[in-house]
Protein backbone atom coordinates (compact mmCIF):
# COMPACT_ATOMS: atom_id res chain seq x y z
CA UNK A 1 0.00 0.00 0.00
CA UNK A 2 1.23 3.48 -0.88
CA UNK A 3 0.45 5.72 2.09
CA UNK A 4 -0.76 9.22 1.26
CA UNK A 5 -0.29 12.27 3.42
CA UNK A 6 -3.48 12.69 5.43
CA UNK A 7 -5.23 16.02 5.82
CA UNK A 8 -8.43 17.55 7.15
CA UNK A 9 -11.28 18.41 4.77
CA UNK A 10 -12.19 22.02 4.07
CA UNK A 11 -15.32 21.85 6.22
CA UNK A 12 -13.32 20.47 9.14
CA UNK A 13 -15.32 17.25 9.51
CA UNK A 14 -13.53 14.53 7.51
CA UNK A 15 -10.05 13.09 7.11
CA UNK A 16 -8.84 12.95 3.53
CA UNK A 17 -6.00 11.39 1.59
CA UNK A 18 -3.72 13.70 -0.38
CA UNK A 19 -5.73 12.96 -3.55
CA UNK A 20 -8.94 14.19 -1.89
CA UNK A 21 -10.51 10.78 -1.29
CA UNK A 22 -11.98 10.00 2.11
CA UNK A 23 -9.75 8.37 4.69
CA UNK A 24 -12.12 6.50 7.00
CA UNK A 25 -10.12 5.84 10.17
CA UNK A 26 -10.87 2.29 11.33
CA UNK A 27 -8.55 1.29 14.14
CA UNK A 28 -8.04 -1.58 16.53
CA UNK A 29 -6.84 -0.96 20.08
CA UNK A 30 -3.47 -2.62 20.66
CA UNK A 31 -2.04 -0.45 23.41
CA UNK A 32 0.49 -2.96 24.80
CA UNK A 33 1.57 -4.48 21.49
CA UNK A 34 5.15 -3.16 21.47
CA UNK A 35 5.99 -4.53 24.92
CA UNK A 36 3.72 -7.55 25.30
CA UNK A 37 4.43 -9.49 22.09
CA UNK A 38 7.50 -10.88 20.36
CA UNK A 39 8.13 -10.54 16.63
CA UNK A 40 6.30 -13.72 15.59
CA UNK A 41 3.24 -12.87 17.69
CA UNK A 42 3.28 -9.32 16.34
CA UNK A 43 3.16 -10.58 12.76
CA UNK A 44 0.30 -12.94 13.64
CA UNK A 45 -1.69 -10.10 15.20
CA UNK A 46 -1.06 -7.67 12.33
CA UNK A 47 -1.94 -10.28 9.70
CA UNK A 48 -5.26 -10.88 11.43
CA UNK A 49 -6.27 -7.25 11.78
CA UNK A 50 -5.25 -6.38 8.23
CA UNK A 51 -7.33 -9.31 6.92
CA UNK A 52 -10.31 -8.05 8.95
CA UNK A 53 -10.20 -4.69 7.18
CA UNK A 54 -8.67 -2.41 9.80
CA UNK A 55 -6.42 0.36 8.50
CA UNK A 56 -4.89 1.50 11.80
CA UNK A 57 -3.77 0.16 15.16
CA UNK A 58 -3.48 2.22 18.34
CA UNK A 59 -0.20 1.51 20.15
CA UNK A 60 1.58 3.17 23.06
CA UNK A 61 5.37 3.50 23.22
CA UNK A 62 5.50 3.46 27.05
CA UNK A 63 2.62 1.33 28.16
CA UNK A 64 0.22 1.50 31.04
CA UNK A 65 1.29 -1.54 33.04
CA UNK A 66 4.66 -0.63 34.53
CA UNK A 67 6.05 0.05 31.07
CA UNK A 68 9.20 1.74 32.38
CA UNK A 69 10.38 -0.72 35.03
CA UNK A 70 9.35 -3.98 33.37
CA UNK A 71 11.11 -5.02 30.15
CA UNK A 72 9.63 -6.05 26.83
CA UNK A 73 9.69 -9.62 25.56
CA UNK A 74 13.38 -9.28 24.70
CA UNK A 75 14.38 -8.10 28.16
CA UNK A 76 14.90 -4.50 27.08
CA UNK A 77 13.87 -1.27 28.83
CA UNK A 78 13.08 2.04 27.12
CA UNK A 79 15.42 4.31 29.12
CA UNK A 80 18.66 4.19 31.04
CA UNK A 81 18.26 3.83 34.78
CA UNK A 82 20.02 6.69 36.56
CA UNK A 83 19.19 5.91 40.19
CA UNK A 84 16.87 3.99 42.47
CA UNK A 85 13.57 3.89 40.57
CA UNK A 86 14.85 6.77 38.44
CA UNK A 87 14.98 6.83 34.63
CA UNK A 88 16.01 9.55 32.22
CA UNK A 89 13.51 10.01 29.32
CA UNK A 90 16.19 11.90 27.39
CA UNK A 91 18.53 8.90 27.50
CA UNK A 92 16.86 6.09 25.55
CA UNK A 93 18.58 2.75 25.97
CA UNK A 94 19.84 1.97 22.46
CA UNK A 95 22.93 -0.10 23.26
CA UNK A 96 23.46 -3.83 23.09
CA UNK A 97 21.82 -5.02 19.90
CA UNK A 98 18.04 -5.33 19.56
CA UNK A 99 16.87 -2.43 21.72
CA UNK A 100 13.41 -1.60 23.05
CA UNK A 101 13.14 1.06 20.36
CA UNK A 102 14.31 -1.29 17.61
CA UNK A 103 11.37 -3.51 18.48
CA UNK A 104 8.98 -0.56 18.25
CA UNK A 105 10.55 0.17 14.84
CA UNK A 106 9.74 -3.43 13.89
CA UNK A 107 6.08 -2.93 14.84
CA UNK A 108 5.84 0.22 12.70
CA UNK A 109 7.58 -1.45 9.74
CA UNK A 110 5.46 -4.60 9.81
CA UNK A 111 2.29 -2.53 10.12
CA UNK A 112 3.33 -0.51 7.07
CA UNK A 113 3.86 -3.69 5.05
CA UNK A 114 0.23 -4.61 5.74
CA UNK A 115 -1.26 -1.20 4.93
CA UNK A 116 -1.81 -0.26 8.57
CA UNK A 117 -1.27 3.14 10.13
CA UNK A 118 0.15 3.17 13.65
CA UNK A 119 -1.67 5.67 15.86
CA UNK A 120 1.23 6.03 18.28
CA UNK A 121 1.04 7.39 21.81
CA UNK A 122 4.46 8.62 22.97
CA UNK A 123 3.51 7.60 26.51
CA UNK A 124 0.59 6.54 28.63
CA UNK A 125 -0.64 9.36 30.82
CA UNK A 126 0.60 7.90 34.10
CA UNK A 127 4.13 8.93 33.10
CA UNK A 128 3.19 12.60 33.61
CA UNK A 129 0.12 12.24 35.89
CA UNK A 130 0.23 8.98 37.81
CA UNK A 131 -3.20 9.09 39.48
CA UNK A 132 -3.92 5.40 40.11
CA UNK A 133 -1.42 4.06 37.59
CA UNK A 134 2.02 2.52 37.89
CA UNK A 135 4.07 5.56 36.85
CA UNK A 136 6.66 6.72 37.58
CA UNK A 137 6.07 10.33 36.61
CA UNK A 138 8.96 10.95 34.24
CA UNK A 139 7.84 13.83 32.09
CA UNK A 140 8.01 17.46 33.05
CA UNK A 141 7.74 20.68 31.10
CA UNK A 142 11.54 20.69 30.98
CA UNK A 143 12.03 17.30 29.29
CA UNK A 144 8.77 16.58 27.43
CA UNK A 145 9.69 18.63 24.37
CA UNK A 146 13.08 16.91 24.07
CA UNK A 147 11.52 13.45 24.23
CA UNK A 148 8.87 14.44 21.70
CA UNK A 149 11.48 15.82 19.33
CA UNK A 150 13.60 12.67 19.60
CA UNK A 151 10.59 10.48 18.92
CA UNK A 152 9.46 12.72 16.06
CA UNK A 153 12.89 12.55 14.45
CA UNK A 154 12.92 8.77 14.77
CA UNK A 155 9.64 8.39 12.87
CA UNK A 156 9.53 11.52 10.70
CA UNK A 157 10.13 9.50 7.51
CA UNK A 158 7.60 6.80 8.35
CA UNK A 159 4.49 7.34 6.20
CA UNK A 160 2.13 5.34 8.44
CA UNK A 161 2.32 7.32 11.69
CA UNK A 162 -0.54 9.20 13.33
CA UNK A 163 0.41 10.82 16.65
CA UNK A 164 -1.84 10.50 19.71
CA UNK A 165 -0.95 12.53 22.80
CA UNK A 166 -2.47 12.28 26.27
CA UNK A 167 -3.09 8.71 27.38
CA UNK A 168 -6.26 8.40 29.45
CA UNK A 169 -5.56 11.27 31.84
CA UNK A 170 -7.31 14.59 32.48
CA UNK A 171 -5.21 17.71 32.04
CA UNK A 172 -6.36 18.84 35.45
CA UNK A 173 -3.46 21.11 36.28
CA UNK A 174 -1.51 23.59 34.20
CA UNK A 175 1.66 21.47 34.41
CA UNK A 176 -0.16 18.48 32.86
CA UNK A 177 -1.41 20.67 30.02
CA UNK A 178 2.06 22.15 29.51
CA UNK A 179 3.71 18.70 29.41
CA UNK A 180 1.33 17.56 26.67
CA UNK A 181 1.76 20.79 24.72
CA UNK A 182 5.56 20.61 24.96
CA UNK A 183 5.61 16.98 23.83
CA UNK A 184 3.30 17.76 20.92
CA UNK A 185 5.38 20.73 19.83
CA UNK A 186 8.56 18.66 20.09
CA UNK A 187 7.08 16.01 17.77
CA UNK A 188 5.73 18.61 15.34
CA UNK A 189 9.17 20.25 15.11
CA UNK A 190 10.43 17.22 13.17
CA UNK A 191 7.29 15.29 12.21
CA UNK A 192 4.87 17.90 10.89
CA UNK A 193 3.60 15.71 8.03
CA UNK A 194 1.70 13.46 10.43
CA UNK A 195 -1.75 14.09 11.88
CA UNK A 196 -2.05 14.50 15.65
CA UNK A 197 -4.81 14.09 18.24
CA UNK A 198 -5.19 13.45 21.98
CA UNK A 199 -6.59 10.41 23.81
CA UNK A 200 -8.61 11.76 26.77
CA UNK A 201 -9.87 10.22 29.97
CA UNK A 202 -13.07 8.14 29.91
CA UNK A 203 -16.22 10.17 29.36
CA UNK A 204 -14.25 13.13 28.03
CA UNK A 205 -13.12 14.64 24.73
CA UNK A 206 -9.92 16.26 23.53
CA UNK A 207 -12.07 19.20 22.42
CA UNK A 208 -12.67 20.18 26.05
CA UNK A 209 -8.99 20.58 26.95
CA UNK A 210 -6.94 21.10 23.78
CA UNK A 211 -9.51 21.64 21.03
CA UNK A 212 -8.13 25.06 20.15
CA UNK A 213 -4.46 24.01 20.16
CA UNK A 214 -2.75 24.50 16.79
CA UNK A 215 -1.08 21.09 16.98
CA UNK A 216 -4.40 19.20 17.32
CA UNK A 217 -5.67 18.10 13.90
CA UNK A 218 -8.72 16.08 14.95
CA UNK A 219 -10.63 15.39 18.14
CA UNK A 220 -10.92 12.09 19.95
CA UNK A 221 -13.48 11.08 22.54
CA UNK A 222 -13.38 8.15 24.95
CA UNK A 223 -16.95 7.07 25.55
CA UNK A 224 -15.77 4.20 27.73
CA UNK A 225 -16.87 0.79 28.92
CA UNK A 226 -20.48 1.00 30.00
CA UNK A 227 -23.78 0.23 28.31
CA UNK A 228 -25.18 3.32 29.96
CA UNK A 229 -22.94 5.77 28.11
CA UNK A 230 -24.04 6.74 24.60
CA UNK A 231 -21.36 8.01 22.27
CA UNK A 232 -23.80 9.66 19.86
CA UNK A 233 -24.24 12.36 22.50
CA UNK A 234 -20.49 13.03 22.75
CA UNK A 235 -19.98 12.86 18.99
CA UNK A 236 -22.81 15.29 18.28
CA UNK A 237 -21.42 17.74 20.80
CA UNK A 238 -17.95 17.67 19.26
CA UNK A 239 -19.27 17.84 15.71
CA UNK A 240 -20.85 21.19 16.59
CA UNK A 241 -17.85 22.84 18.28
CA UNK A 242 -15.74 25.57 16.71
CA UNK A 243 -13.19 25.51 15.33
CA UNK A 244 -14.58 22.51 13.47
CA UNK A 245 -12.29 19.50 13.59
CA UNK A 246 -12.98 15.85 12.71
CA UNK A 247 -14.01 13.70 15.65
CA UNK A 248 -14.03 9.97 16.36
CA UNK A 249 -14.50 7.67 19.32
CA UNK A 250 -11.00 6.47 20.11
CA UNK A 251 -12.05 4.23 22.99
CA UNK A 252 -15.64 3.01 23.04
CA UNK A 253 -16.67 0.03 25.12
CA UNK A 254 -14.33 -2.87 24.41
CA UNK A 255 -15.79 -6.19 23.36
CA UNK A 256 -15.29 -8.73 26.20
CA UNK A 257 -14.90 -5.92 28.78
CA UNK A 258 -16.89 -6.16 32.05
CA UNK A 259 -19.84 -3.82 31.71
CA UNK A 260 -19.08 -0.74 33.80
CA UNK A 261 -15.95 -2.55 35.06
CA UNK A 262 -17.98 -5.11 37.01
CA UNK A 263 -17.86 -8.79 35.94
CA UNK A 264 -21.15 -9.22 37.80
CA UNK A 265 -22.78 -7.18 35.01
CA UNK A 266 -21.53 -9.48 32.27
CA UNK A 267 -19.36 -8.49 29.34
CA UNK A 268 -19.80 -6.08 26.47
CA UNK A 269 -20.38 -7.91 23.21
CA UNK A 270 -20.66 -7.56 19.43
CA UNK A 271 -24.04 -5.86 19.75
CA UNK A 272 -22.50 -3.12 21.87
CA UNK A 273 -19.68 -2.71 19.36
CA UNK A 274 -22.04 -2.32 16.41
CA UNK A 275 -24.22 0.15 18.30
CA UNK A 276 -21.22 2.28 19.19
CA UNK A 277 -19.98 2.26 15.61
CA UNK A 278 -23.23 3.39 14.00
CA UNK A 279 -24.30 5.77 16.77
CA UNK A 280 -21.04 7.66 16.44
CA UNK A 281 -20.38 7.50 12.69
CA UNK A 282 -23.93 8.43 11.71
CA UNK A 283 -23.70 11.32 14.21
CA UNK A 284 -20.79 12.82 12.31
CA UNK A 285 -17.63 10.92 13.29
CA UNK A 286 -14.86 10.63 10.70
CA UNK A 287 -14.13 7.02 11.64
CA UNK A 288 -14.13 4.70 14.61
CA UNK A 289 -11.96 2.61 16.92
CA UNK A 290 -12.78 -0.94 17.94
CA UNK A 291 -11.27 -2.67 20.94
CA UNK A 292 -11.27 -6.06 22.58
CA UNK A 293 -10.45 -6.09 26.28
CA UNK A 294 -8.36 -9.25 25.95
CA UNK A 295 -6.52 -7.97 22.87
CA UNK A 296 -5.42 -4.49 23.95
CA UNK A 297 -3.67 -6.02 26.96
CA UNK A 298 -2.69 -9.22 25.10
CA UNK A 299 -3.92 -11.23 28.03
CA UNK A 300 -3.01 -14.91 28.37
CA UNK A 301 -4.42 -16.86 31.32
CA UNK A 302 -4.13 -17.69 34.07
CA UNK A 303 -2.31 -14.64 35.54
CA UNK A 304 0.03 -11.88 34.44
CA UNK A 305 1.56 -10.65 37.66
CA UNK A 306 -0.21 -7.30 37.39
CA UNK A 307 -2.52 -6.67 40.31
CA UNK A 308 -4.78 -4.41 38.28
CA UNK A 309 -5.64 -7.04 35.67
CA UNK A 310 -5.45 -10.27 37.65
CA UNK A 311 -8.73 -9.49 39.43
CA UNK A 312 -11.19 -12.42 39.27
CA UNK A 313 -13.38 -12.22 36.19
CA UNK A 314 -11.70 -9.12 34.75
CA UNK A 315 -10.77 -11.02 31.57
CA UNK A 316 -12.81 -13.81 30.01
CA UNK A 317 -10.63 -15.22 27.19
CA UNK A 318 -7.14 -15.46 25.71
CA UNK A 319 -6.20 -12.65 23.30
CA UNK A 320 -5.80 -15.03 20.35
CA UNK A 321 -9.35 -16.30 20.78
CA UNK A 322 -10.62 -12.73 21.21
CA UNK A 323 -9.23 -11.67 17.81
CA UNK A 324 -12.25 -13.29 16.15
CA UNK A 325 -14.81 -11.44 18.24
CA UNK A 326 -18.04 -10.68 16.43
CA UNK A 327 -17.54 -6.97 17.01
CA UNK A 328 -14.18 -6.99 15.23
CA UNK A 329 -15.64 -8.73 12.21
CA UNK A 330 -18.56 -6.26 12.10
CA UNK A 331 -16.29 -3.24 11.66
CA UNK A 332 -15.47 -3.92 7.99
CA UNK A 333 -19.18 -4.42 7.28
CA UNK A 334 -19.97 -1.11 8.96
CA UNK A 335 -17.28 0.76 7.06
CA UNK A 336 -18.45 -0.70 3.74
CA UNK A 337 -22.06 0.26 4.43
CA UNK A 338 -21.16 3.83 5.34
CA UNK A 339 -18.79 4.30 2.41
CA UNK A 340 -21.27 2.82 -0.07
CA UNK A 341 -22.80 6.30 -0.23
CA UNK A 342 -21.32 9.82 -0.43
CA UNK A 343 -19.74 9.94 3.02
CA UNK A 344 -17.53 12.95 2.26
CA UNK A 345 -20.39 15.43 1.94
CA UNK A 346 -23.01 13.86 4.22
CA UNK A 347 -24.09 15.53 7.44
CA UNK A 348 -25.70 14.21 10.61
CA UNK A 349 -29.45 14.86 10.56
CA UNK A 350 -31.02 13.57 13.79
CA UNK A 351 -33.74 16.18 13.22
CA UNK A 352 -35.13 13.98 10.42
CA UNK A 353 -36.52 11.62 13.07
CA UNK A 354 -39.84 12.54 14.59
CA UNK A 355 -39.89 12.32 18.40
CA UNK A 356 -36.35 11.11 19.01
CA UNK A 357 -36.04 8.72 21.93
CA UNK A 358 -33.10 8.88 24.32
CA UNK A 359 -30.28 6.44 24.96
CA UNK A 360 -30.25 3.10 23.17
CA UNK A 361 -33.30 3.97 21.08
CA UNK A 362 -31.87 7.18 19.66
CA UNK A 363 -31.85 6.94 15.84
CA UNK A 364 -28.85 8.69 14.27
CA UNK A 365 -29.21 9.74 10.64
CA UNK A 366 -26.52 10.64 8.12
CA UNK A 367 -27.88 12.33 5.01
CA UNK A 368 -26.64 13.74 1.72
CA UNK A 369 -28.44 15.13 -1.30
CA UNK A 370 -29.17 11.65 -2.64
CA UNK A 371 -29.66 9.48 0.43
CA UNK A 372 -30.46 9.19 4.11
CA UNK A 373 -28.97 6.43 6.28
CA UNK A 374 -30.47 5.70 9.69
CA UNK A 375 -29.55 3.18 12.38
CA UNK A 376 -32.15 1.47 14.55
CA UNK A 377 -30.45 -0.32 17.42
CA UNK A 378 -33.14 -2.61 18.83
CA UNK A 379 -36.12 -2.66 16.50
CA UNK A 380 -38.23 0.24 17.72
CA UNK A 381 -40.08 1.70 14.68
CA UNK A 382 -38.92 5.13 13.52
CA UNK A 383 -40.91 7.87 11.83
CA UNK A 384 -39.10 10.40 9.65
CA UNK A 385 -40.22 13.98 9.12
CA UNK A 386 -41.46 14.21 5.51
CA UNK A 387 -41.05 17.98 5.31
CA UNK A 388 -37.36 17.74 6.20
CA UNK A 389 -36.37 14.90 3.86
CA UNK A 390 -33.97 16.30 1.22
CA UNK A 391 -35.75 14.50 -1.66
CA UNK A 392 -39.15 13.24 -2.75
CA UNK A 393 -39.40 9.74 -4.22
CA UNK A 394 -36.99 7.14 -2.84
CA UNK A 395 -36.10 3.46 -2.74
CA UNK A 396 -36.11 1.70 0.63
CA UNK A 397 -33.45 -0.85 1.63
CA UNK A 398 -32.88 -2.61 4.92
CA UNK A 399 -29.24 -3.52 5.56
CA UNK A 400 -28.31 -6.15 8.13
CA UNK A 401 -25.22 -4.83 9.98
CA UNK A 402 -24.42 -8.32 11.23
CA UNK A 403 -23.98 -9.74 7.72
CA UNK A 404 -24.01 -6.80 5.30
CA UNK A 405 -26.98 -8.29 3.46
CA UNK A 406 -29.19 -5.78 1.62
CA UNK A 407 -32.94 -6.36 1.31
CA UNK A 408 -35.03 -4.17 -1.01
CA UNK A 409 -38.20 -2.98 0.71
CA UNK A 410 -40.05 -1.08 -1.99
CA UNK A 411 -40.37 2.59 -2.80
CA UNK A 412 -41.79 5.61 -1.05
CA UNK A 413 -42.51 9.27 -1.34
CA UNK A 414 -42.05 12.17 1.02
CA UNK A 415 -45.80 12.68 0.90
CA UNK A 416 -46.39 9.26 2.47
CA UNK A 417 -46.36 8.40 6.16
CA UNK A 418 -42.67 7.76 6.73
CA UNK A 419 -42.94 5.13 9.45
CA UNK A 420 -40.37 2.37 9.16
CA UNK A 421 -40.60 -0.92 11.05
CA UNK A 422 -37.37 -2.99 11.06
CA UNK A 423 -37.60 -6.63 9.92
CA UNK A 424 -36.84 -7.88 13.44
CA UNK A 425 -36.57 -6.37 16.90
CA UNK A 426 -34.93 -6.80 20.27
CA UNK A 427 -31.37 -6.63 21.51
CA UNK A 428 -28.94 -7.83 18.86
CA UNK A 429 -31.45 -7.21 16.07
CA UNK A 430 -30.14 -3.88 14.84
CA UNK A 431 -30.76 -2.55 11.32
CA UNK A 432 -29.57 0.14 8.94
CA UNK A 433 -32.30 1.89 6.96
CA UNK A 434 -31.29 3.31 3.56
CA UNK A 435 -33.42 5.73 1.58
CA UNK A 436 -32.01 6.48 -1.88
CA UNK A 437 -33.27 9.33 -4.04
CA UNK A 438 -34.99 8.06 -7.20
CA UNK A 439 -34.72 11.25 -9.24
CA UNK A 440 -31.40 13.03 -9.81
CA UNK A 441 -30.39 15.72 -7.34
CA UNK A 442 -30.83 19.23 -8.67
CA UNK A 443 -27.65 21.02 -9.63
Amino acid sequence: MAFQKLRVSGDGHRLLNADGSVFFYLADTAWRLARALDREETEFYLDKRAAQGFNAIQVVALDEFDGIRRPNRYGRHPFEQVGVDAYDPLRPDLDGGYSYWAHLDFVVTEAEKRGLYVALLPTWGDKFYQMGGYGPELFTVDNARGYGQWLGERYCERPNIIWVLGGDRPLGRMRHFEVVRAMAEGIKASSDDHLMTLHPRGGESSAASVGEEAWLDFNMIQSGHSRRRFNHEMTSRDYAVTPAKPVLDGEPGYEHHPDDFSPANGYLDATDCRQEFYWSVLSGACGHTYGSHSVWGFWTPPVTGYQHIDRPGHFCMDWRQALDGGGANAMRIGRDIVLSRDFAHAQPRPDLVNSQLPGVNHVPVLAGLDYAMAYIAQGVPATLCADKLPFGAFRVTWVNPRTGEHTAAGEGNAQDELRFVPPTGGRGQDWVLLLDRMEPASA
